[in-house]
């Protein structure tokens, strides 16, 4: 029996009504509070680890290992991606985010006991492919739980849960690392997961579990899309590799890493994403756009003011917090029912507004322009990606199958955190050689004296993500699918 055969009820049986409410209404009250509260403690980890990082890495006789306890996370969130998108299509997201929260907490377990920097890189890789399965898993979730009116909403409630972590991340991480030690900053974290797996897996059971036809035969794991995930790991990670060493030698993982790379990605992402097809692939592309170049820029805004404006480290975070507040923002508006029609005007005004705040930036280089003109261009580039990226989230829904909501939503994270690494990668290996490297050694944290002034290896990084965001416009004008003919 089709899907669409067991939707037709009995003819003698009242149709049941759909429920009514929002997203905290009875029907949906203890899923949305579940699945916000998961996604609340791994932002709260986002903002809380990069503080405590420096200091766990000096203790553990770690800098040279630094970059790569950031990227050990990005490459297996990648496998983990791909891999919960074909588990919840043919399972349903229960068991992925069963086990993807599970390893998440391993993960910040095993980094925070680590006597070595090596056995914390390999909790920082347990954690990010527990972080790939979650947040692909959680998307289904939210297509299978939630009616198509309710999607916008729970996307901005997903936003606005990383508004308090974005201020209160920093410094409470700073805090507890400077009073406790920077390993209570892991090993506090899986304490607290406890409370939403426990509200929210009760609730996914009853509401999006199993598979979407329980009838159909089970289908394999597509071993394909697993091998193209692993390529795509190993690939980025080699990637990141030859950009953070600039020597010639380094061209050789460089080349190793494209090659894994370009394959898997074009197979793994939907056919026409890279020429901007309309449709579900312009939606992917554009996710991969707005975050990469959006991402890359502001990596570099903390290390621009502390270096070239003298600011603290603390004051320099602090200078992106309303930004937290602007995007919650962009994405309550994005998810109000009077502006849906204009959903595709909204994401290309966002683009440009994303655009003019990357490009705005670099202008603090200049010392007559105030410092609080950065956090005020951040927020409005901030209100920008609210629009675009939570409208990514619903239309990505809107286009996708049931059965094919999970490897979309693979997809759409994929293109995010893919494009993260490229243009992080490609502005870094810019900066870098043109004098960046200086700064860092010349600017020691908390330290009386100045810092080398670099502002070409700034300029460098933010003006040609600004282009970037530029194209995203274009994008943003291609979401629409083509009609077809009558």
């Amino acid at each position: 029996m089709s899907a669409l055969e067991r939707s037709v009820p009995d003819i003698a049986a009242p149709i049941p009504p759909p429920p009514r409410g929002g997203i905290l209404g009875p029907a949906y009250r203890t899923l949305s509070i579940g699945i916000i509260s998961v996604v609340f403690l791994i932002a709260f980890e986002a903002t809380a680890v990069g503080t405590a990082m420096p200091v766990a890495a000096r203790e553990l006789d770690g800098i040279g290992l630094y970059a790569f306890a950031f990227s050990a996370y990005f490459t297996t969130s990648l496998f983990g991606m791909v891999l919960a998108g074909q588990w919840a299509d043919r399972q349903g997201p229960l068991r992925p985010l069963t086990v993807g929260i599970a390893a998440f907490a391993s993960g910040l377990v095993i980094s925070g006991t680590a006597g070595v920097m090596w056995v914390f890189v390999l909790g920082r890789a347990v954690q990010g492919f527990g972080g790939g399965l979650v947040i692909v898993a959680l998307y289904v979730v939210v297509s299978r739980a939630y009616e198509e009116r309710l999607r916008p909403a729970i996307m901005a409630a997903f936003a606005a849960s990383w508004v308090v972590p974005s201020i209160v991340g920093p410094l409470a991480s700073g805090t507890v690392t400077e009073h406790l030690g920077w390993r209570w900053v892991f090993l506090g974290i899986p304490a607290l997961v406890v409370v939403p797996l426990v509200v929210a897996l009760p609730a996914i059971r009853r509401t999006a579990s199993g598979p979407v036809d329980p009838d159909a035969p089970p289908v394999a794991f597509d071993r394909r899309r697993i091998r193209l995930a692993f390529g795509i790991s190993v690939g980025a990670g080699l990637l990141q590799y030859a950009a953070q060493d600039l020597r010639w030698l380094s061209l050789a993982p460089g080349i190793v890493g494209a090659a894994l790379l370009v394959p898997a990605v074009l197979g793994l992402l939907p056919r026409g994403t890279y020429r901007a097809r309309r449709g579900l692939p312009s939606v992917v592309l554009l996710r991969g756009v707005a975050a990469g170049s959006f991402i890359a820029a502001e990596s570099f805004v903390p290390l621009m003011l502390v270096t070239q404006r003298g600011l603290s480290p603390t004051m320099a975070g602090f200078s992106l917090a309303l930004g937290g507040l602007t995007w919650a923002g962009g994405s309550w508006v994005q998810s109000q029912n009077r502006t849906a029609p204009y959903r595709e005007r909204l994401m290309i005004g966002g683009m440009v507004l994303v655009a003019l705040a990357i490009a705005a930036a670099p202008t603090v280089l200049i010392e007559s322009v105030p410092v609080w003109t950065l956090a005020l261009a951040w927020a409005v580039g901030c209100l920008g990606m609210g629009l675009v990226i939570g409208s990514t989230s619903v239309l990505l829904l809107q286009l996708s199958a049931p059965a094919e909501a999970g490897a979309n939503s693979a997809a759409l994270q994929i293109s995010d955190a893919l494009a993260n690494v490229v243009l992080l990668a490609g502005g870094g290996a810019a900066f870098a050689a043109l004098g960046g490297g200086a700064v860092g050694a010349a600017h020691t944290v908390g330290e009386a004296g100045a810092s080398a002034s670099h502002p070409a290896a700034f300029a460098v990084v933010f003006l040609p993500m600004a282009a970037v965001a530029l194209v995203g416009a274009w994008v943003a004008t291609r979401l629409e699918p083509t009609p077809e003919p009558a």
